[in-house]
């Protein structure tokens, strides 16, 4: 097998995996730049995951090919409506935001495993048989060299997350939105005495961050792990969390960081059938994603400039 053959192989593996990844890391990114932190990506993730393949065993006989796509709209409003448990907790009664996100993520696991046993009588739902088919990209894919590594064999969903990216960049940089969400994240009373209302702006984008995780949890889920269970999502919140800190609380930032750590997640998933790494113990590969966050966060956490209010709670007419 060429390198060429191999990265054919990698690299399609790597898109479809950083999906979930970047979503889930833009939600971070509106929540943080509101102001507040946001640990719960991993609960917002699972309530995605647990939401859309249920969505999917049980519709799927009345929507045919549509069911993925309209599971993952069920998913993101499911997402957005847990998300406001860790909103009110973290704006509107002040708690301590990271307390609050760790317990959303307890929260959502203990009550979709419990919700699992209810509805299907065993610790894992079935497996799905509507999910998304492997594409080409007309015309893209047949540019040499470049067409058969970045568009072929690909999820269309890899696709919408890498334009979703370049959106949230416009929408919190050249938008009114934006301007105020970026705001009540740096300095809440001067955009308070301008006028922004900052539990709003914040409300939203603690909301936003739910509607985006739960997308990442849904996607994850129908195509990778194809039913739901304690060890759908095992780590991808936080990988996600990570790619936002890593990318500077910037989106396109976040998206670069969420495709390096896609890629070492593909690596993990194709590595054996790949001659020059089939022979490196498989444990070495499936916690190389897991290893590369870790410096990730080591090396660069220290460096990254947060929001300035980013934890700090917002009482009306205080400094």
């Amino acid at each position: 097998m060429t390198l060429l053959q191999a990265l054919q192989i990698i690299i399609p593996a790597a898109l479809f995996v950083a999906a979930p990844l970047i979503l889930t890391a833009l939600g971070g990114v509106f929540s943080e730049k509101s102001g507040v932190v946001n640990i719960g990506l991993e609960g917002l993730m699972v309530v995605g995951a647990f939401t859309g393949i249920v969505f999917n065993l049980t519709f799927a006989e009345v929507f045919g090919a549509m069911t993925p796509w309209l599971a993952i709209v069920a998913a993101m409003a499911a997402g957005a409506l847990f998300s406001t448990l860790h909103a009110v907790a973290s704006i509107s009664f002040r708690a301590d935001q990271v307390v609050s996100g760790v317990a959303i993520n307890f929260l959502a696991l203990g009550l979709t495993l419990f919700l699992v046993k209810i509805m299907y009588d065993k610790g894992q739902t079935d497996r799905i048989e509507q999910s998304f088919d492997i594409i080409d990209i007309p015309i893209l894919s047949q540019i040499p060299v470049i067409g058969p590594l970045f568009f072929s064999n690909g999820y269309i969903t890899s696709y919408l997350a890498i334009l979703l990216s370049v959106a949230v960049w416009y929408v919190i940089y050249k938008t009114p939105f934006g301007l105020r969400l970026r705001a009540v994240g740096e300095h809440p009373l001067a955009a308070d005495t301008m006028g922004i209302n900052v539990t709003r702006m914040r409300y939203i984008g603690v909301i936003l961050s739910g509607a985006f995780a739960g997308i990442g949890g849904s996607i994850y889920a129908t195509i990778i792990s194809r039913d739901f269970s304690h060890a759908t999502i095992s780590g991808q919140g936080f990988m996600a969390l990570a790619a936002m800190i890593f990318g500077k609380w910037h989106p396109l930032g976040a998206m670069g960081a969420a495709l390096f750590f896609g890629l070492a997640q593909g690596i993990s998933i194709v590595g054996g059938s790949i001659p020059f790494l089939k022979d490196i113990p498989e444990v070495y590969l499936l916690i190389l994603p897991y290893v590369l966050t870790i410096f990730a966060l080591a090396g660069f956490i220290g460096r990254a400039d947060a929001p300035k209010a980013l934890g700090t709670s917002y009482i009306k007419g205080k400094r």
